[in-house]
């Protein structure tokens, strides 16, 4: 019974190594378990601060409940509470010195931190605080040193000593480091030694450098001047300069770094080598610096103690030194420190503390950090030496034990607590978990399990009729059960049932073996000719309910992006084949739990290829016999089959692992064709069976049929896993993430990962942790973003990997902890802003630095009618920015901002919020723009000032033309308004006449953006028939209190020549409006016409069919999930004939063609009157000829005037154009317009840099026509042309 107790107790352990990859009960996965505390996380023993930094001694720890923690200082009770600089961290035992107010050096102690609960006290390891020092070098005077040449010399260094003690170097005025050789090298305590000086050795510069690697200051000492005589010394046998006389002895520790030195004089310069008396030295860990005169072992062991010697020979002699080296031994873990014990009442434990040590160290224990002999008495407890035995421990009996062993050159404290738990089984394996593996696989189905007794864990299939025991089952101590090959009939459903003495619990797997993927029919070799078509096929097979995907390969690359390729679920077309065609493609099949492939190569041969002889692929070949067996190799043999015509270029050796990968084969080497034979380079526990194909020019033959098996022995890991990193998923963790080995590189059975840590740059001793059957581990308690170096070495049951290279990471961040400072605003223009700040210190970052947001929003606009705006907005500037850009600014607004630093983590707290005005920029367009009160040759417009302002309104400009028949436009005229006027009235306009009209607001950055409106005035009364007027009377905006749901209001129509003009009153804040219209009763799935009208109250539909009647709606549209809003539908009658009967005599185009008339018959009587009076020249003729007045203008009366209309044909627009109608240019989106820079016109251009008109017809403003005259002389025609022009 006893020894079923302790076998229980053994297992779980190993179960408790591998659920949460440390002795304790897994807290995270079982809640409301007790647990004594455990010491997660504590300062190095020999802990060197920085002076300028706030001291933190760590110390952390776990248990249920938390623990509560306590401090010693210098072996006495160290009251926090009574010491204003000193505060612990909350929920940890973590000591934060503030030395702001004092010096460290009043701190500079031995701590130790208790951890306790009701279950236990936990202690840490005495913390001797000591803070590091860089003292001044003691200020000396050197006299300059003059020796003859081809003589010894040392420069000395002694520099002050430090903690940590400094690195030396030596360098010239100009920091570049002295030039060191055989001849002239550094020795271990710095100074500078010459075997001979030369001339060239002679300098004034010759200066020490002490580095203080904590403070990370450099000092150096007064420089040394150095002068070789011109006096050659002899030549002389070697001496040494150190060590001095025949032999020297030193000690060193084991696991440290051992040094030895021997440096000689001599000329010529004599040569070091070095020996060991009484053995070789070890290859691996011994290196020589220096050049030769320093003998590096690293991690020293018992074996490297003896007596060494250095030999120093040149031409004329040799000398030699024996150093005597003496291997001590602070304590060290035999077989790893104590483990947690996990006991159920009743039963019995063993902790062992086995450790060595030279001198043999002594192994005193405590419970609760009391010692053994002062505890209360326990008959369930026995203390042996370094073992402690448990016989029926009871409840209530849970403690932390402490080891304590030391000798003269250090100690090992290591707590280790008892758990005496009662606890039924469960299983932590998920329920219903379903595994799938391949057919001939194996299969691994988890019972992770927890309890106290220790469950036994027994495995049933489907009806439960008997254990699962034997082959193929195999049961792992973790509760895992394995089949080795997995076949079909081995899927259904597992009960896995886990019971101890207080309980039973079952948990239910399934397993499902899936048929493998196999490519039945691989894609063959192909030749063919230049512009046909070829087809790969890659027919497969595959377990129905596993879905393959087909992938195509090129030369072992992504097929080219060519429609010419065609990828079918079992086939590779390719069409029109050119040249860059040929190549190997490959087929992969793959599924979510395997793949198969097969290539096949493509040859591109000429349009008309005349082959001479037939090729064809080589046979496979045969008879392999494996010979010359050893532990890492083999030799294999076969014979070749046929060429087929073309010779064999090689042979390809492939294998199989029966035991990690049945029934893949795998590439393992080449061979020229004319070899029979390979000398096969083989890797540890692996069961290989080989075949070998022969390859020509043509392709690869079938494999051959394989070999015998040969099975290579087990052996420890030759590599460690690659891409070790570390980061923090919390503030608090690390991360430490691997890739691990596969099967073959494992080399033997129980691989595991010896998993390592500590900070950077602070020389403490590695954490190490054991890790199975997973690729990370999780550091918890780490401080927040610290540097760590890491390590990763592969373990089996054979023995550790190769010492693992080091790895760098960082622990978990956290959010930065301080806002930028000196943040400002620079203003650039009315819509651009410019944000400074300056960069935060990367410790209050605390992680990686990403970037600076900039926070900003309007608060409101500066014009008292403008609402009030909140939406506040983000900028994001990547990397260590100090200023950035923000774009699209309101202008004339208040906007606030802030500045926040992120790392990966988030955003840290915001700098204090400022505000920046924008000054005025120019204003939008009139909200709208009506005409009302329609006349013969008046009308009145009405409007409302634009939505956004952008400065104070200084006025309005108001720009009206007529346009003819022909939507050619007339003469502009302008006026400038007030800017509080929101109607005027036009007097003397022509009646009958269409006009379009512009109007704009201005600030004093300039006119803004127009709206425009056309209207009729109405025709004389004496006419036939009364026109449809396109004006109509102002909307009125309804009261805001009996507003109505919809936004839209007195929609109305009227219809003309030109169209029906749909008006309305809109009051919503919308942007996208549009028209929708739809005939009346219509059927079917006819959808309503769109057309959009954003920025204006009126649209004109033109595509309305006559003598039809039409419903219309108008709609606005918000954002996405915004309704929408719709006005009440409107019935438009379009007439049948819609014709413009005017008087003739009123038209232009009559009025014009009876002036042409009369100045044509003008014409002819003056040619006649030239005729009748022909016959010769008068002298006053001639005067009269030759000077014509120069103010002479063409006709103008009230009936027909060309005074108006420019006769320039130059400025002569074509139809349909874009010329502006002042003959000014368009300019683009550009702030900087010709206005500003004095030489520009009065273009009228939208604030987007478009024109204002919408036809093309010629404009020129009354001011062009009646202040600037041609210098052409008029004539008639010039002003039948402008005419013309205009009708």
């Amino acid at each position: 019974m006893m020894e079923r107790r302790r076998m229980d107790a053994a297992l779980l352990v190993l179960f408790l190594v591998h659920l949460a990859t440390a002795l304790e009960v897994p807290l995270d996965l079982l809640e409301g378990l007790p647990q004594p505390p455990t010491i997660t996380h504590q300062s190095p023993k020999d802990y060197i601060i920085d002076p300028r930094e706030n001291i933190i001694i760590q110390c952390e720890a776990k248990g249920k409940p938390h623990p509560s923690f306590s401090w010693t200082r210098n072996g006495t009770h160290f009251d926090i509470d009574q010491d204003p600089n000193v505060t612990m961290k909350p929920h940890s035992g973590t000591l934060v010195v503030d030395i702001s107010r004092t010096k460290a050096e009043q701190y500079e102690c031995v701590y130790q931190c208790t951890a306790r609960n009701k279950h236990g006290t936990a202690v840490s390891n005495n913390i001797v605080v000591r803070q590091s020092r860089s003292p001044l070098w003691s200020k000396e005077k050197i006299k300059p040193i003059v020796v003859q040449e081809g003589v010894s010399l040392v420069l000395p260094c002694r520099p002050p000593a430090g903690l940590p003690p400094p690195i030396i170097f030596w360098m010239d005025n100009n920091f570049q480091r002295l030039p060191q050789s055989r001849r002239v090298s550094q020795s271990l305590n710095g100074d500078l030694y010459f075997s001979n000086v030369l001339r060239e050795d002679s300098r004034n510069d010759y200066i020490c450098y002490a580095r203080f690697p904590y403070t990370q200051t450099i000092q150096q000492k007064q420089p040394i001047t150095v002068k070789v005589l011109n006096h050659p010394a002899d030549e002389r046998k070697p001496t040494f300069l150190i060590p001095s006389g025949p032999s020297s002895s030193k000690m060193v520790l084991r696991g440290q770094v051992l040094e030895m030195e021997c440096i000689a004089e001599g000329l010529p310069t004599p040569e070091i080598s070095w020996t060991k008396n009484s053995g070789d030295l070890p290859v691996n860990r011994t290196s020589y610096l220096h050049y030769q005169k320093t003998l590096r072992i690293v991690n020293v062991s018992e074996s490297d103690a003896g007596d060494y010697r250095c030999t120093a020979r040149n031409k004329l002699g040799t000398v030699y030194h024996t150093i005597h080296i003496m291997v001590k031994a602070a304590p060290f873990w035999i077989s790893g420190a104590p483990r947690n014990l996990v006991l159920a009442p009743g039963e019995d434990g063993v902790l062992t503390c086995r450790a060595s040590g030279t001198p043999k160290p002594s192994v005193t224990w405590a419970m609760n950090g009391i010692p053994i002999e002062n505890s209360p008495k326990d008959l369930s407890r026995k203390v042996e030496d370094d073992t402690i035995i448990f016989s029926v421990v009871q409840s209530g009996s849970s403690a932390v034990y402490q080891c304590n062993v030391s000798n003269d050159y250090g100690y090992l404290l290591s707590n280790a607590f008892v758990n005496v738990l009662s606890e039924t089984p469960r299983v932590l394996t998920q329920a219903n978990k379903v595994y799938q593996v391949i057919k001939n696989h194996r299969a691994l189905l988890d019972c992770a399990s927890f309890g106290s007794p220790i469950p036994r864990i027994t495995w049933f299939k489907d009806s439960r009729s008997s254990t699962l025991d034997g082959d193929p089952y195999m049961h792992h101590d973790n509760g895992t059960l394995e089949i080795h090959v997995a076949q079909a009939h081995h899927s259904g459903k597992y009960t896995c049932v886990a019971r101890n003495t207080l309980g039973i619990y079952e948990n239910h797997v399934y397993l499902e073996v899936k048929d493998p993927t196999r490519i039945l029919k691989q894609p063959d070799y192909k030749q063919v000719q230049r512009g046909r078509s070829v087809v790969f096929e890659c027919k497969v097979t595959y377990d129905p309910s596993l879905q393959p995907t087909v992938t195509w390969l090129k030369d072992d690359g992504e097929l080219p992006d060519d429609e010419r390729l065609i990828v079918d679920f079992d086939s590779l077309t390719i069409t029109d084949v050119t040249e860059n065609d040929a190549g190997v493609y490959t087929c992969i099949m793959n599924t979510t739990l395997d793949q198969d492939s097969a290539r096949a190569e493509l040859t591109v041969v000429g349009a008309t290829p005349t082959p001479a002889v037939v090729y064809e692929r080589p046979d496979p070949p045969t008879d392999l016999e494996l010979t010359d067996k050893k532990k890492r190799s083999v030799q294999l043999t076969w014979t070749p089959g046929d060429e087929h015509n073309s010779p064999i270029q090689k042979f390809l050796i492939q294998y199989e692992d029966s035991l990690h990968h049945r029934g893949h084969w795998h590439n393992l080497t080449e061979v020229p064709g004319t070899k029979t034979t390979a000398h096969l380079k083989l890797s540890p526990y692996v069961h290989y069976i080989f075949r070998v194909l022969a390859v020509n020019s043509v392709g690869f033959s079938r494999p051959s049929f394989p070999s015998r098996m040969f099975k290579t022995e087990p052996a420890a890991p030759d590599e460690n896993p690659t891409g070790v990193h570390g980061f923090g998923t919390e503030h608090d963790n690390l991360v430490i993430s691997w890739k691990p080995l596969t099967g073959l590189q494992s080399n033997g059975p129980g691989l595991h990962y010896k998993v390592m840590w500590r900070q950077k740059l602070m020389e403490s001793d590695w954490t190490k942790v054991t890790v199975a059957n997973n690729s990370k581990f999780v550091v918890s308690g780490t401080p927040t973003f610290v540097p760590y170096e890491l390590k990763v070495q592969a373990v089996n049951d054979h023995g550790a990997g190769p010492e693992p290279a080091i790895a760098h990471g960082y622990s978990g961040e956290d959010l930065p902890v301080a806002a930028p400072e000196n943040v400002q605003a620079v203003l650039l223009n009315s819509t651009l802003s410019e944000v400074h700040w300056d960069p935060v210190p990367p410790k209050s970052i605390r992680g990686h630095l990403k970037g600076y947001k900039v926070y900003y929003w309007r608060e409101r606009s500066l014009h008292k009618h403008n609402p009030h705006h909140v939406e506040k907005q983000i900028l994001t500037f990547s990397g260590n920015h100090t200023h950035g850009i923000l774009p699209g600014l309101h202008p004339f607004s208040l906007y606030s901002f802030n500045v926040r630093v992120y790392n990966g983590k988030g955003d840290g707290p915001p700098s204090p919020t400022q505000q920046f005005e924008t000054p005025e920029g120019v204003p939008g367009p009139p909200t709208s723009l009506v005409v009302t009160n329609t006349n013969m040759d008046t009308l009145t417009l009405e409007w409302n000032p634009p939505h956004d302002r952008n400065g104070h309104i200084t006025g309005y400009t108001l720009k009206y033309q007529p346009v003819n028949n022909s939507n050619e436009l007339g003469p502009v005229e302008e006026l400038a308004l007030p800017a509080n006027a929101t109607s005027f009235t036009l007097l003397n306009l022509k009646y009958s006449t269409r006009y379009k009209f512009y109007l704009n607001a201005k600030t004093v950055r300039g006119a803004g953006t127009a709206i425009s409106q056309e209207a009729v005035t109405i025709m004389d009364e004496g006419n036939t028939q009364t026109p449809h007027s396109i004006a109509r009377s102002p909307p009125r905006r309804p009261p805001h209190k009996v507003r109505p749901v919809s936004p839209f209001g007195n929609v109305s129509s009227s219809s003309g020549e030109d169209g029906t003009l749909i008006s309305w009153e809109y009051w919503g804040p919308e942007k996208n409006i549009y028209v929708e219209y739809i005939v009346k009763n219509s059927e079917g799935e006819e959808k309503w016409q769109k057309e959009l009208v954003n920025g204006s109250q009126n649209v004109m539909l033109k595509g309305l069919k006559e003598g039809l009647s039409y419903r219309v709606r108008l709609v606005a549209k918000g954002h996405h999930d915004q309704p929408l809003h719709r006005s009440e539908e409107l019935l438009v009658l379009v007439p049948a004939v819609t014709s413009r009967q005017v008087d003739i005599a009123t038209q232009g185009w009559f009025i014009g063609l009876m002036c042409a008339i009369a100045l044509l018959i003008l014409i002819l009587l003056i040619i006649c009157f030239i005729q009748r009076n022909k016959g010769g020249k008068y002298p006053v003729k001639e005067k009269e000829d030759a000077h014509t007045d120069p103010e002479f203008q063409p006709m103008k009366d009230d009936d027909c005037t060309f005074g108006e209309y420019s006769d320039n044909e130059d400025h002569k627009p074509l139809k349909g154009s874009r010329t502006p109608s002042n003959g000014t240019v368009k300019r683009d989106d550009s702030d900087d317009s010709l206005v500003d820079y004095g030489e520009g016109g009065d273009g009228q251009f939208n604030e987007d840099g478009s024109f204002i008109g919408q036809y093309s017809g010629k404009s020129v403003s009354r001011e062009t026509a009646e202040g600037h005259e041609s210098s052409e002389a008029p004539s008639p025609i010039n002003a039948m042309n402008s005419l013309n022009s205009f009708v």
